[in-house]
């Protein structure tokens, strides 16, 4: 069984309207799909494949806005969505997300299970697939942080996997958390426009079962605790 992956962003206590949400997730799947062809057609869900199949979601915003209004993604100021694709029950991808929240407490997210079987997962589970994924979602949802990792190397380094308190493959730490600091080789440092800055561990993929790629994590964990990146999600600043 292949190791299982995942890209999310998170962000606290920024409330939105319906139709700025779905002005940022229509961007967002704008730039996923340049990601790869395999991101560019999605579908809602169903009791079944089949059914699913005929449930093709045109991602621009104002079928977005349609979606929220449903009472099933509509639940106080929170408006959330659910898609995915694949072309068969082995080789498939989703997308959840939420956004517009006040609370203080729940985090509003975008997360991305990426393909991680077959052809279109040898294809996207690439460093440079995964950092335009993080682009993408900094772009597109101004998280103040987020990563694309290993499961299986999340699971081992916390037991609560806090937003913002640990690392991964792929990060992105909005400019609200400070400036990162220099890393070692081989990690590479990119800014995103002015929100924010990427930080990619591994040219390759990185694993959980290399001992190099945990020795590295847990190193740049430390230079960025030091630096006070690694912390809890704080309420979005006013205005």
């Amino acid at each position: 069984m292949s190791e299982p992956y995942y890209a999310g962003s998170y962000w606290l206590s920024r409330p939105e309207s319906d139709e700025a949400c779905a002005h940022r997730a229509e961007r967002f799947f704008h730039l996923l799909g340049h990601c790869d062809l395999a991101w560019t057609r999605w579908y809602e869900a169903a009791d079944s494949f089949e059914q699913a199949r005929k449930l093709q979601f045109a991602t621009d915003a104002a079928n977005f806005q349609k979606m929220f209004a449903r009472k099933e993604n509509h639940f106080g100021d929170r408006f959330s969505f659910h898609l995915w694709t694949g072309d068969n029950l082995d080789e498939w991808s989703s997308v959840d997300g939420n956004c517009g929240s006040s609370s203080l407490r729940v985090p509003s997210t975008c997360v991305l299970k990426p393909y991680d079987e077959g052809i279109p997962g040898e294809r996207v589970l690439t460093t440079p697939v995964m950092t335009e994924v993080m682009r993408a979602m900094a772009l597109a949802w101004d998280p103040e942080w987020g990563l694309a990792t290993s499961e299986a190397h999340r699971d081992s380094v916390t037991e609560r996997a806090k937003p913002g308190t640990f690392v991964g493959w792929v990060m992105y730490f909005s400019r609200l958390r400070g400036t990162v600091p220099p890393l070692p080789a081989p990690v590479r440092i990119e800014p995103v426009e002015d929100k924010g800055t990427l930080v990619i561990l591994t040219p390759e993929r990185f694993t959980a079962s290399s001992p190099d790629h945990v020795a590295l994590a847990a190193r740049v964990h430390e230079l960025l605790d030091r630096a006070g990146l690694l912390r809890p999600l704080q309420p979005w600043p006013a205005g």
